[in-house]
C-alpha cells in the first residue's frame, strides 16, 4: 500500500468491511509494535473514532482490530506519530494535504484528543492553500495563521502536546479549579524550568491570554451610570457624569487608602461582540454546510420540524427577498432571563446574561450548548427592569449593522467569500421578562394580545386580578357557552369576539401616536407609564430601531415551559388543597358567591363552615396519591427523583423543577386523578394534559394547531365551570393563545426556555 493511506477512510463498501481495510489494520500493527517506546508492555493506544478511545486508552492489539473495524480510525490520522512515525516520515505533506481533502466528507467530524486533528475538524482542507478554490479574507485567514499554533511543538521533539493544546488545558484547569492569577503564573514559570530549552510555554496569563485572543472573540467592558440610566460608550464614553442623574461615572477614594486606584467605575456591563462568532461559524467544515441546512433541507407542506418550515419564516422571506436570496443569511433568536449568582450564600445580586442562537442548524444542532452565544452581562445588583434596554444598545447598534451593511465571510464548505446578513427573529423570556423586553404587562392589560380589550376585573375579597369568564368571547359565535347565565358569570352572556391580533406596523403606529419614548433617550420612564396607562404600551422598546423589526409576524415569544409549570402548580395545589397555595380559601369563596351562582359551595350559616369542594381531595386520597407517586419508577434521565419532592406528613409536593411539573402534567395527571377526582372535573384536567402533550410535540401539523387553537377556549371554559374565580391569573388565560404561536412559529422546543436555563 505504500505511502498512499486512503484505505484508513474507506472501511466499507456495500456495508462489508474491504480487504484492503482488513490488510491496513495489519499493517499498522505491525509498525506499531516495532517501536516499543511509544507501547505500555504489549500494549498500544487505540487510534479508534470511539469517543473513549482516540488515542487516549492503551490496549491489546486484538482490541484495537475489534474496535478499529467498528468504528474506524480516528479523523486524520494519516501520519502514526502516536505509534512511533516521525512527523517527517517518507509520506510527504503534499500528498497527506490531498488525501484529506478527498476524505473530509467521509470522516466523521468527531472530537479527537489532539489539539492538531481538533484543528483540522475546524478548518477541514481549507487549512492547506494548494486546495483552495478562492483564498479567505483577511479575518479569517488570521484565523487560520493562530491555528497553525496546532502544528508547533512546545518543545522540539515534543509528539504529544502542541502550544495551543497546552495553553487550552491550562485554561481549562484555572477554570475548573477556580485558580488566581498569581496561581497560574507559577505554575506556567514551573513548567518553562522543567522543560527542555527552546520550548513555546507561556510566561503567565497576560502571555497565555495575548495567545488565545488572537482566535478573535474579544469583550467589551463598558462602564454604565450605577442607576441604570445610560452607558458611557459611542458618543458618550468621555462623559465623567450620567446626563440624566448626574452620578458621577467612577468611584471616588478616601485619601491615604492603601488600595488607591484612580478611575475604578461605579459599575460596568461586559458585551460580547457577535460577528466573529457568526463568522466562525462559516470558517469551520463542520458547521458551514450545516449553515445552509435550513434552506436545502425537504419541506413537506403543512408539516413543522423546524422553524424555516413555518409561516413566520415563510413571511419575512416574502417581505424581504433580497435578504432571503442568500441562504447563507443568519437569523438569530435572543433569550434573557436574571439569575442570582451568589443564590446559596444568601446575598441578592440579580444579574442578567442576555444570549443568541442561530436558527440556520439543522435540529440536532440547533439549540445547543455550543451554539448559544452569550453576548450581554447585566450587572446587579438589582434588576434592571424597564432599563434592559439600555444594556441592549451596543447589539443592537450591532444588528443593524449587520443587517444594513453585513459583514465578509469566508464559506469553508464552499471554499469563497461572500457577505453575510443578520436578522433578528423574535425573543424568549419567562413572563416577566417578557415586560421588560415588549409589553408593559401588569394588573388587567397583563395579556400582551387581548393589551385593553382584556375581560379581566379585581376580585372583591381577594384583591387579585382574575382572569375568570375571560374565554368564552375566544369560542366560535353559536358556541351555546356564550349564552349560559349560570356555569359563568352571573346572568352573564357574551357577543363579542376575540381582540383581533396587531400586526408589527400597527402596534409601532400606536406606540408613535401615544408619543412613547425609548429609555435610552430619556433616562427614566414615568411620563411614558402615565401616557400607556390603558393602552399596555410602557414605553418604545428599543427592538423597534431595527429596521425590519416591525414587519416580523412574531416578536416575542410567550414561554411554554413557565407557563406550563405556573398551570400545573396552581392546578396540583388546588386539588391537593395545599395551605397557602391553594386557590381555594374563605376570601375565594366569598368571591365565588358574588360573581357565581354556585350554592353548593357557599358557606353552611349553621356551621360556619365551607363544604369541600368537588375539586379537591379528601386526606384518604391525598395519602393514596403521594403513596403512588413515591413508588412511581421511571427511566434513567427522563425525569428526576420524584420520591424526594414527597411531604408524606403534610401530603404535598415540594421542590419540583420545570421538567418534574412538564412530566407531570403530560405524563401523570390523567392517570393520577383518574379514580380520585369526579369524571367532569378529571376529563377538563386531562384534556389540558393533552393540550401541552400536543402542542410540545416536536412535528407539528398547521391543522392540527389550528384544532388545538379552537380547543383551547372550550378547555378553558370547563375549567371555570369547575374552579372559582381566584383560581384564574394571568397564566391561566396565556394558552389560550400558544396554540395560534405554534401555528406560525412551529415548534416550541425552538422557542421556550429550557435550553437557555439548563
Amino acid at each position: 500500500m505504500g505511502s498512499d493511506r486512503r484505505w484508513m477512510y474507506a472501511r466499507l463498501k456495500d456495508g462489508l468491511l474491504t480487504s484492503e481495510f482488513i490488510e491496513g489494520i495489519e499493517q499498522f500493527i505491525t509498525f506499531a509494535k516495532q517501536h516499543p517506546e511509544w507501547m505500555d508492555g504489549d500494549k498500544l493506544k487505540c487510534p479508534c473514532n470511539h469517543r473513549k478511545c482516540q488515542n487516549r486508552n492503551y490496549v491489546d492489539e486484538n482490541t484495537i482490530r475489534l474496535h478499529l473495524m467498528k468504528h474506524g480510525f480516528v479523523p486524520y490520522y494519516y501520519k502514526w506519530i502516536l505509534h512511533g512515525e516521525p512527523r517527517t516520515s517518507n509520506i510527504d505533506s503534499q500528498n497527506i494535504n490531498v488525501m484529506i481533502a478527498e476524505s473530509v466528507q467521509e470522516v466523521d467530524n468527531s472530537t479527537s484528543n489532539t489539539y492538531e486533528q481538533m484543528v483540522m475538524d475546524a478548518a477541514g482542507p481549507n487549512f492547506f492553500q494548494d486546495v483552495m478554490e478562492e483564498p479567505p479574507n483577511p479575518s479569517a485567514q488570521k484565523l487560520y495563521d493562530m491555528l497553525q499554533a496546532a502544528n508547533q511543538e512546545v518543545w522540539p521533539g515534543c509528539e504529544s502536546h502542541s502550544q495551543l493544546s497546552v495553553v487550552a488545558r491550562m485554561l481549562n484547569i484555572k477554570a475548573e479549579h477556580h485558580l488566581s492569577e498569581r496561581c497560574f503564573d507559577d505554575i506556567c514559570q514551573l513548567m518553562k524550568e522543567v522543560l527542555p530549552d527552546e520550548n513555546l510555554m507561556t510566561e503567565n496569563f497576560y502571555s497565555t491570554k495575548k495567545l488565545v485572543q488572537a482566535l478573535g472573540l474579544p469583550v467589551e467592558k463598558i462602564h454604565c451610570c450605577t442607576n441604570g440610566c445610560m452607558l458611557y460608550w459611542a458618543e458618550d464614553s468621555e462623559l465623567m457624569n450620567c446626563k440624566f442623574c448626574d452620578h458621577p461615572r467612577f468611584k471616588r477614594h478616601s485619601r491615604g487608602s492603601s488600595n488607591f486606584q484612580t478611575n475604578v467605575p461605579h459599575k460596568k456591563m461586559y458585551y460580547f461582540p457577535l460577528t466573529q462568532r457568526l463568522q466562525r461559524l462559516y470558517a469551520s467544515n463542520a458547521t458551514a454546510k450545516e449553515m445552509r441546512w435550513h434552506a436545502e433541507h425537504d419541506h413537506e407542506d403543512g408539516v413543522m420540524r423546524h422553524c424555516s418550515d413555518t409561516t413566520t419564516w415563510k413571511h419575512f422571506n416574502k417581505t424581504h427577498p433580497s435578504f432571503a436570496a442568500e441562504v447563507r443569511n443568519v437569523r438569530l433568536g435572543l433569550c434573557t432571563d436574571g439569575f442570582q449568582p451568589f443564590g446559596q450564600s444568601g446575598q441578592q445580586y440579580s444579574s442578567w446574561p442576555v444570549i443568541v442562537t442561530p436558527y440556520n442548524l439543522p435540529p440536532w444542532l440547533c439549540m445547543k450548548e455550543e451554539y448559544m452565544f452569550l453576548t450581554v452581562i447585566v450587572p446587579g445588583p438589582r434588576n434592571p427592569k424597564d432599563k434592559l434596554d439600555v444594556y441592549l444598545q451596543p447589539l443592537i447598534a450591532e444588528l443593524k449593522q449587520l443587517w444594513e451593511v453585513g459583514v465578509e465571510t469566508y464559506d469553508a464548505s464552499k471554499k469563497n467569500n461572500f457577505n453575510v446578513r443578520v436578522a433578528l427573529l423574535w425573543t424568549i423570556s419567562d413572563f416577566p421578562a417578557y415586560s421588560m423586553l415588549s409589553f408593559g404587562a401588569h394588573s388587567k392589560i397583563a395579556c400582551p394580545y387581548c393589551r385593553g380589550d382584556s375581560d379581566a376585573f379585581t376580585l372583591t375579597k381577594g384583591g387579585k386580578q382574575s382572569w375568570f369568564d375571560n374565554h368564552r368571547k375566544f369560542l366560535l359565535a353559536n358556541h351555546p357557552f356564550r349564552r349560559n347565565k349560570i356555569a359563568f358569570r352571573k346572568n352573564k352572556t357574551v357577543t363579542k369576539s376575540a381582540p383581533p391580533i396587531l400586526s408589527g406596523e400597527e402596534i409601532l403606529e400606536q406606540i408613535e401616536h401615544l408619543g412613547l419614548m425609548c429609555v435610552t433617550y430619556m433616562g427614566a420612564d414615568e411620563n411614558n407609564s402615565c401616557k400607556a396607562k390603558n393602552t399596555g404600551w410602557k414605553r418604545r422598546t428599543i427592538f423597534w430601531d431595527l429596521p425590519y423589526w416591525s414587519t416580523n409576524m412574531l416578536r416575542h415569544n410567550l414561554d411554554v415551559m413557565h407557563i406550563e409549570k405556573n398551570v400545573f402548580e396552581n392546578i396540583f395545589n388546588t386539588v391537593m388543597n395545599v395551605e397557602e397555595k391553594t386557590k381555594d380559601n374563605a376570601k375565594s369563596r366569598e368571591d365565588l358567591k358574588e360573581f357565581c351562582h354556585r350554592p353548593e359551595l357557599e358557606r353552611d350559616m349553621a356551621t360556619g363552615k365551607y363544604p369541600k369542594a368537588c375539586y379537591t381531595l379528601d386526606k384518604q386520597s391525598k395519602a393514596v396519591l403521594c403513596e403512588w407517586l413515591k413508588n412511581l419508577r421511571f427511566p434513567d434521565g427522563y425525569v428526576s427523583n420524584m420520591g424526594r419532592c414527597i411531604d408524606m406528613r403534610k401530603l404535598k409536593l415540594f421542590g419540583m423543577k420545570s421538567h418534574d411539573c412538564h412530566v407531570f402534567m403530560q405524563r401523570l395527571l390523567p392517570i393520577a386523578f383518574r379514580e380520585l377526582l369526579p369524571k367532569n372535573v378529571w376529563q377538563a384536567l386531562t384534556e389540558l394534559s393533552n393540550f401541552f402533550r400536543e402542542l410540545t410535540s416536536t412535528t407539528l401539523r398547521e391543522e392540527a394547531m389550528l384544532q388545538l387553537n379552537e380547543e383551547i377556549p372550550i378547555i378553558l371554559c370547563k375549567l371555570e365551570r369547575i374552579f372559582p374565580p381566584s383560581f384564574f391569573d394571568s397564566m391561566e388565560h396565556l394558552p389560550v393563545h400558544l396554540a395560534y404561536e405554534a401555528w406560525i412559529a412551529g415548534p416550541v422546543q425552538y422557542r421556550w426556555m429550557y435550553p437557555f436555563e439548563r
